[in-house]
């Protein structure tokens, strides 16, 4: 892991555990999301920090409830649970990734997926929600169009979301390559 990133790693527990983010209130009082962007080079080194966070956020702040929703186990847990992943990969098989794309585009439309995964994990309930797995989705799942779904269902629950690529406060670029539509109502964590 690069000195750098550790450094910009390193500096979210007081940010998190600031009255201000556990407030949910960003800046201006906008709603506390929160981006953490990094190289996508680091995902594994980003993982291991946030596994170390968990462990020191449940033993030195138990009073916090804090949620970690890996982004892949909650699509494939959606997908199960309305039997179709057995279904999603016969296709895939058959008739590829565009044909397997244009048949999940219903059942992935975020009117469905975005209450699932608060429901599923309880988020409203949660003092802080991690949202891991970003680049794991792509391009089932697209990050900006998971966040504006979350605006209504969560409020100001303050999230974090670990984005493997850039975030400058205005747009997204999953990989630093994939540009997103331009999204202005997260912050970034560190910069």
């Amino acid at each position: 892991m690069d000195q750098r990133l550790h450094d910009r790693l390193n500096q979210i527990p007081d940010k998190i555990l600031s009255p201000e983010f556990l407030s949910g209130q960003g800046l201006g009082n906008e709603i506390g999301f929160w981006i953490f962007d990094y190289e996508p080079e680091q995902e594994l080194g980003v993982r291991e920090y946030i596994e170390f966070l968990e462990v020191m956020l449940a033993k030195k702040h138990s009073h916090l409830k804090v949620v970690n929703i890996n982004l892949l186990k909650c699509l494939v847990g959606y997908l199960a649970d309305r039997n179709f992943v057995d279904k999603a990969i016969e296709m895939q098989k058959v008739k590829g990734d565009e044909a397997l794309m244009k048949a999940l585009k219903g059942p992935l439309h975020m009117d469905k997926f975005a209450p699932y995964l608060t429901e599923k994990h309880s988020a409203t309930e949660q003092d802080i929600i991690f949202i891991t797995g970003v680049g794991s989705v792509w391009p089932l799942l697209r990050a900006h169009n998971l966040l504006n779904s979350l605006h209504s269902l969560l409020g100001h629950k303050p999230v974090v979301l670990f984005y493997p690529g850039q975030y400058n406060g205005q747009a997204m670029s999953l990989f630093g390559r994939i540009p997103s539509n331009n999204y202005y109502r997260a912050f970034r964590l560190v910069p």
